[in-house]
């Protein structure tokens, strides 16, 4: 039987209206074996048209660009290419576009004082079907706008759908914990993670972990202040 042959590299897109900002991402990951940089854009309309021709993997969006804003790009992206990944670059940790943006379907957030080290570990993640919030986003995201947006009434009958062992999946997801987090505070196998946390985004019909962090704190399964801070563990 053959061994299987290497990977393809991930194809990535550069979306920011700042030419330095580009050159910089783009040096640190062409410095790297497994990151393609595909296409660079100058502002979200860019970012959409670069995104239909080349058909990242992922895509770097700033936020605030002239034409129009990385929000509104990454909903196009993700309509018409759903497998697609959208890394939200802000300047700001208080971002208001920052709640929106995880309504959009983007699955992770950087500050763009990130290191390359951080930048490349952060783009292999998501690639991998995992989220990424950077913990003063995730703090100040879930205090800002927690409270103040209601559910559907679908997603408690939704939430019941779920498992105890789904429901604890979902709270420690909540919580910011990884796989191999979640497999070490539950004593399970990476794998059965993996499903259990397949299962938990398929029933509750929800992209991916950054949505199901958003939706755990939605319907007040989890509550501000309870998140849990790496730090303390």
């Amino acid at each position: 039987m053959n061994a299987p042959g290497p990977r393809p590299p991930l194809r990535v897109v550069i979306a920011d209206d700042e030419v330095l900002v580009r050159t910089g991402f783009r040096v640190i990951l062409q410095s790297e074996d497994d990151f393609e940089v595909v296409a660079e854009a100058e502002n979200g309309e860019a970012a959409v048209s670069a995104c239909r021709r080349c058909r990242p993997d992922v895509v770097l969006m700033d936020v605030r660009m002239p034409v129009m804003n990385g929000l509104e790009a990454t909903r196009r992206v993700l309509a018409a290419a759903p497998a697609c990944r959208v890394i939200v670059l802000t300047t700001f940790d208080l971002d208001e576009y920052v709640y929106a943006a995880v309504a959009a379907g983007a699955s992770g957030f950087l500050l763009k004082s990130v290191t390359a080290e951080q930048l490349a570990a952060s783009i292999r993640l998501v690639a991998a079907g995992d989220a990424l919030l950077a913990p003063s986003i995730t703090r100040r995201l879930i205090e800002r706008f927690a409270g103040d947006h209601r559910p559907p009434a679908t997603a408690h009958e939704a939430l019941a759908s779920l498992s105890g062992r789904e429901l604890e999946v979902l709270k420690l997801m909540a919580r910011g914990l990884s796989n191999a987090e979640l497999a070490e505070a539950l004593h399970l196998g990476q794998t059965t993670v993996k499903s259990h946390v397949g299962r938990v985004l398929t029933k509750l019909d929800l992209r991916d972990r950054v949505q199901a962090v958003v939706f755990a704190y939605e319907t007040g399964l989890v509550e501000p202040g309870t998140e849990r801070s790496r730090s303390s563990s």
